[in-house]
């Protein structure tokens, strides 16, 4: 059959006829004189008008959760280690002896030390004697009084012999002391340096001792900050190891800033029981108040990788609107753009919402 020019035209007609009487059936009009477009109509939602908020400015950052009190000891002499009676993890006692160090010099430096004091003791008591005699003559006036001027004088040598003799005694006790290292304070040992045989050093560190103080959390804030945090704020504190949320007191801020990350620390107190040191911690510190757009976490609307919420126009129009978000609060999720204040939103009975429909009975409410 061949086709005519004729039958080419009425074929078009036809097709833009159909195309007219679809447009016909439409709700929304699509261009002056032509035809609507029909929208779905949604029922059973929740029209919310979003509002701006306001919420604690809250500095985030970490920390590190260590003991209030920490002891490093270390040896005060020089020699070998003869004994090690503790292990890492123990629990001491405050004097608990942790280890010896060779005292065999040390035992007879207070060996002649008690010599020299015993010798002293009797020249003292000697010349004690020797005085009272020459006093009684002198006071019967038998006897000259330089003569007594010097008995006086040897008295007051053996006095100062005893009292040099006393302190060199007292310090060679004392030096013997230092070979016995022991606990400071009660505590668990959590680093043990040294093993029998080993040469101990004058400031070497043989133990670290944690003292049963309690914990605290040492965290780094912006130099930013300084001068706007203050002693005694609450700080919220969470260590996820534990699966703990708690709330910390800051006892402390250390004024001065670290020039190479440019940032202070801040001690936080922690009360809780089972910590431990070296456990990384998540902190909250509060620095004021600001307004921020909240809504409901649950009118977020996830698409994929797509995240959005459901905007209502003046007209009861339905769309599908594409946000970014912030923090989570307890009065919902920030909303940093995409939607501003006064606009409304879908917040409930979202799984009847659809893009492009229209909210039944006309204008949203």
């Amino acid at each position: 059959m061949i086709e005519t020019a004729e039958t080419k035209r009425k074929g078009g007609c036809l097709a833009a006829l159909v195309f007219l009487m679809l447009l016909a059936g439409c709700g929304d009009k699509v261009g002056p004189g032509t035809a609507e477009v029909k929208r779905q109509a949604i029922t059973g939602v929740t029209v919310t008008v979003a509002q701006p908020s306001k919420i604690s400015d809250d500095y985030e950052t970490s920390g590190t959760v260590r003991a209030k009190v920490t002891s490093n000891i270390a040896s005060r002499v020089m020699g070998t280690v003869t004994a090690v009676h503790v292990r890492a993890g123990e629990r001491v006692k405050a004097g608990q002896l942790l280890a010896a160090i060779d005292d065999r010099d040390a035992v007879q430096k207070v060996r002649a030390a008690e010599q020299a004091y015993e010798a002293a003791r009797q020249g003292r008591s000697m010349a004690d004697l020797t005085y009272q005699r020459y006093k009684k003559l002198h006071d019967e006036k038998a006897l000259a009084r330089q003569e007594i001027d010097q008995i006086e004088t040897q008295k007051k040598l053996a006095e100062a012999n005893y009292e040099q003799a006393k302190a060199g005694l007292e310090e060679a006790r004392l030096w013997q002391g230092f070979t016995r290292i022991t606990a400071s304070a009660a505590g668990v040992v959590t680093d043990r340096r040294v093993d029998s045989g080993s040469m101990a050093m004058p400031g070497m560190p043989l133990f670290t001792v944690e003292s049963d103080g309690g914990f605290q959390l040492e965290v780094t804030a912006d130099e930013a900050l300084s001068g706007k945090i203050r002693v005694g704020t609450n700080a919220a504190v969470s260590i996820d190891t534990l699966g703990l949320n708690t709330t910390g007191k800051i006892i402390e801020i250390v004024p001065a800033v670290d020039p190479a990350t440019r940032t202070f620390i801040v001690k936080i107190a922690l009360a809780d029981k089972g910590l431990k040191s070296g456990l990384f911690a998540r902190v909250r510190i509060p620095r004021g108040e600001r307004e921020a757009l909240l809504v409901p976490k649950g009118a977020i609307v996830e698409k994929g990788q797509l995240t959005g919420l459901y905007a209502v126009d003046s007209q009861g129009l339905v769309t599908y609107r594409l946000v970014r978000t912030g923090k989570s609060y307890e009065g919902g999720i920030e909303i940093l753009s995409g939607l501003n204040a006064g606009e409304r939103i879908v917040t409930a009975g979202l799984e009847r919402a659809v893009d492009g429909g229209r909210i039944a009975g006309g204008e949203a409410k």
